[in-house]
């Protein structure tokens, strides 16, 4: 009878060449994915194939390697002593081969090929979208791929080239470049202020209804403690995952949400709302120093370098300024940034002659003296 190659030692049965000649890359892209997720079914979404070749992947890995990879658990999946030990060489190989992709990527023509950004999706679509489009015309075989997303990218892993992100990234062997500060402040509708005014105060605020964005990137409770309340019954009106659903849902006058303080430069019929509350994110723009010696990665990084610029751009400055203090000192990016063109910009088919009708604050003082000037109030619903 055929014995049973020793735990741990298969090449002492077939040989280390028979083991190498035996492993499927894709089998340890599995192993990697199983490992980093600690679930078969998380490994699956992630990767992208079914539950049943996950399993049948480790399976033959098993196998060939000589030993258990993984104890299965009802909560998931507990690395052996073995594997923890196979982890980081399995690691090594991946790193090398990417290493190759991108020294193969780095070796093409200057100026074409494909640039994958990754980069949330509210500064992906409204801030950084509308000046791709000139530098697209500008470099007609060159593409850049822009990926709005939420969730985290592992440059290092070639999920992207070039990321743009609100942490630091922690992995040393990418450079992390510190752009700028992302300053976001309660904003309400003109509509909604009319309504139901405008609360200067948490006490007040807590009377009102609330947009709330949920994110892996906002923490657990962030809305309770910036409220300082123990629960939020009652006061949300709409939760979503996406900045643009929040844009909407502000302008169709649902509730007071989060956006940008740069919102009111471009043209949205806004009123900010002063309850003490200003949220601050450190803006990362990270790459593997590889891809420094390709033109074309260059040329992008270039663009997203002065597209954060906190000189030319005063809303990226680390000090928060005001949103309508905002406005006046960046008049001229109305025309490059604005939100005409999307769906949400005018959801009332006002014209652009209309943006701040008559009785809507239109500076820092006249919303202090008075928020809702000339504005009807009732209970927010």
């Amino acid at each position: 009878m055929q014995r049973k190659p020793a735990r741990g030692a298969p090449h002492l049965e077939r040989g280390a060449a028979d083991v190498v000649s035996e492993l499927l890359w894709d089998d340890l892209r599995i192993f990697l994915g199983c490992a980093a997720h600690g679930s078969l079914r998380r490994a699956a979404d992630t990767l992208g194939v079914s539950a049943s070749t996950i399993a049948r992947a480790l399976d033959r890995l098993e196998k060939t390697v000589g030993y258990r990879l993984f104890v299965r658990y009802q909560e998931g999946l507990k690395l052996t002593d073995d594997a923890r030990l196979m982890l980081e060489e399995v690691r090594a190989m991946e790193r090398a081969s990417f290493s190759i992709a991108r020294r193969s990527s780095v070796g093409q023509d200057p100026l074409k090929g494909i640039v994958r950004v990754s980069i949330t999706e509210g500064l992906g679509t409204y801030w950084v979208l509308p000046q791709l489009l000139p530098f697209a015309q500008a470099h007609r075989f060159l593409t850049v791929d822009l990926r709005c997303t939420m969730d985290s990218t592992d440059v290092a892993r070639l999920e992207a080239d070039i990321s743009i992100q609100f942490n630091k990234p922690t992995n040393p062997d990418l450079y992390a470049v510190r752009l700028g500060h992302l300053h976001t402040f309660p904003f309400a509708s003109q509509e909604y202020a009319r309504q139901f005014g405008v609360p200067r105060s948490l006490e007040e605020a807590r009377q009102h209804r609330f947009i709330q964005q949920v994110s892996p990137l906002l923490p657990d409770g962030a809305y309770e403690r910036s409220l300082q309340v123990e629960s939020l019954e009652g006061m949300i009106a709409l939760r979503t995952n996406t900045s643009s659903a929040v844009l909407y849902a502000i302008e169709r006058d649902a509730g007071i949400g989060w956006l940008p303080s740069y919102a009111l430069v471009f043209g949205g019929r806004f009123v900010p709302v002063e309850i003490g509350i200003v949220q601050s994110l450190e803006i990362w723009m990270t790459y593997h120093p590889d891809i420094r010696k390709a033109e074309r990665y260059m040329v992008v990084i270039e663009l997203l370098r002065k597209l954060f610029d906190p000189r030319r751009f005063p809303c990226f400055r680390e000090e928060f300024i005001h949103p309508l203090d905002l406005v006046p000192m960046m008049a001229d990016v109305t025309e490059t940034h604005g939100g005409r063109g999307f769906l949400a910009a005018d959801p009332a088919g006002q014209s652009s002659e209309t943006l701040t009708p008559a009785g809507a604050p239109r500076d820092r003082k006249s919303l202090q003296e008075s928020p809702t000037k000339g504005l009807g109030q009732q209970h927010a619903p």
